[in-house]
């Protein structure tokens, strides 16, 4: 497979002045923008708010209905096309649904269509072109996983648990590294080389603790403790976490920009997964990164899409995740209150400018705060009620 290649930041690089600091310059790994793109706002189909917040089993559905078509989940407000990301949403959404249906049709078309001879997903697909970049995104590739092994375990499908073994097995495989911090979870196989290319919204100690439980492997947990580590080393920076950083193998990080066109180093898209991930954590040390970062997201009532390290709003685009995030971020910090009312400002957003990003992470948001059967502990570790 070709491996894309990105230049990675020296103390020589031209600098970047954020809110936070300074920030160094690199090019992104990837042809077309991934996950930071995925957030953009689209036209609304709905002028108002529902009457009520919805349930999570509805945003779920509401997503799955829009969304999913044949098994392929589409991005309809990003030209019709799917990447693995969505295909391992659509999987997890199915699941935490009890829709077995769909989600044997999700599984199948991405078996079909994404999944490579290395057994993880390639990264983007077209209608016009298939596998239009065969590259691995290893969040898409751990949530896939997770989705299969718990279907298959909850529903004694051993096709399902044999799939999601493969593929976390090509994850630990492929798409981790060591350094001074420990094992950390690489973006892909593409950022094999030093200084390690890393996403803290890609770490997912739920997922990492599903998968050692489903395969008794104990790299997932020394995984996890390397991932905890890198994702607070990136906090040790900055108010937020970047989208985008670097790690050396001695331990040390460098916040990042995006993009190679977008010099900013930015709180968006990705990093606002952060605190989702691991305020469903089930050890009390990674929800406490997701807490740490509630003080900063309560400057403001209204959150903008895109924030820079010290929590300025840089556009004045909404997404529904801005407000999952901070609910992730209130939840894990024990303000149950401001949770829910943040919850329900994302259910309003989704409702009102509603985009496949916003909605999944709506749908997906709700549930991983709000129970365990995603295998997270949010509920259990005395977060919102």
């Amino acid at each position: 497979m070709t491996r894309r290649t990105w230049i990675p930041v020296t103390a020589a690089a031209a600098a970047v002045v954020v809110a936070v600091g300074v920030a160094l310059i690199a090019v992104r790994p990837w042809g077309q923008d991934t996950e930071a793109s995925s957030g953009s706002v689209a036209t609304p189909t709905s002028t108002s708010a529902p009457d009520a917040a919805r349930s999570p089993k509805e945003l779920r559905t509401e997503f799955l209905d829009r969304y999913v078509q044949d098994g392929r989940v589409v991005r309809t407000d990003q030209g019709d096309d799917t990447v693995s990301e969505g295909q391992a949403y659509g999987l997890l959404i199915a699941f935490a649904n009890g829709d077995r249906d769909r989600f044997d049709d999700i599984w199948k078309w991405t078996k079909t269509h994404m999944l490579t001879d290395d057994d993880l997903l390639a990264w983007r697909w077209t209608p016009d072109d298939g596998v239009a970049d065969e590259q691995p995104a290893s969040d898409a590739d751990l949530d896939a996983a997770r989705a299969l092994v718990l279907a298959g375990d909850a529903w004694g499908e051993d096709r399902y648990t044999a799939a999601g073994k493969r593929i976390a097995s090509a994850i630990l495989e492929h798409e981790t590294a060591t350094t001074e911090l420990g094992t950390i979870l690489l973006p892909g196989p593409w950022a094999d080389s030093e200084p390690y290319r890393y996403n803290a919204s890609y770490a997912s100690p739920a997922a990492f603790a599903v998968l050692a439980k489903a395969t008794g492997d104990d790299r997932w947990t020394a995984l996890n403790r390397g991932s905890r580590a890198a994702t607070a080393a990136v906090l040790d920076e900055s108010q937020l976490p970047s989208d985008w950083s670097q790690v050396h193998a001695d331990g040390t990080v460098d916040p990042m920009p995006a993009t190679g066109g977008d010099q900013r180093v930015l709180y968006g898209y990705d990093a606002m997964r952060t605190p989702v991930r691991y305020a469903e954590a089930c050890s009390a040390d990674d929800r406490a990164l997701a807490g740490s970062l509630a003080p900063t997201l309560r400057r403001t009532t209204q959150l903008a899409a895109q924030l820079d390290l010290g929590g300025t709003a840089v556009t004045g685009d909404t997404n529904a995740l801005a407000y999952t995030a901070r609910a992730a971020a209130e939840y894990a910090a024990g303000s149950s209150g401001a949770a829910a009312d943040d919850l329900e400002r994302a259910d309003r957003t989704a409702a009102t400018t509603p985009t496949y990003y916003g909605d999944a992470w709506a749908a997906l948001g709700s549930t991983m705060l709000t129970s365990d059967v995603l295998g997270g502990c949010a509920t259990t570790a005395g977060g919102a009620s």
